[in-house]
């Protein structure tokens, strides 16, 4: 089984980027020729879109028998323990209790998270922990491929 989401940004970071095209838009239409309003709007909606497609471009989940976050992948054969975390829980690995070390993909707006142990001894990481819509789909698909194999 594998099971894999995008990380899009939520609808209000959409429309506040609507709100800042809008105001470029203004800015420039004060001040300049029609056709520079036209052109610098096109451009901050450029911009604006291009960095919400990008921060939404981010794959997570198990696929192919290894676990997927963003560009970074690792096998499952390589990995220990997947938790699926709560919001608090997601917030303490976050914060006081991080390790340095770790390998994070957390989105701000996704108060969910997966904790991947890693068993690789030749890995200095200690754990993966990554932002996830629904974690509980994560880890369930990762033991569900480390059981077939």
């Amino acid at each position: 089984m594998a099971y894999v989401e995008r990380l899009w940004p939520p609808p209000s970071w959409w429309l506040t980027g609507v709100g800042a095209v809008g105001s470029v838009g203004l800015a420039l239409s004060v001040s300049t020729p029609g056709v520079v309003v036209v052109l610098g709007a096109t451009l901050a909606a450029a911009l604006v879109g291009g960095g919400l497609l990008a921060a939404g471009h981010v794959r997570v989940g198990v696929c192919g028998g290894e676990l997927v976050a963003g560009r970074a992948h690792v096998p499952l054969e390589l990995c220990g323990a997947v938790e699926a975390l709560d919001a608090e829980q997601a917030t303490l690995t976050r914060g006081v209790q991080a390790d340095a070390r770790a390998f994070l993909l957390v989105r701000p707006y996704l108060p969910l998270a997966v904790r991947v142990e890693l068993a690789d001894p030749a890995d200095p990481t200690p754990y993966w922990l990554v932002s996830a819509r629904r974690p509980d789909r994560v880890a369930q698909a990762a033991r569900e491929v480390r059981r077939a194999r």
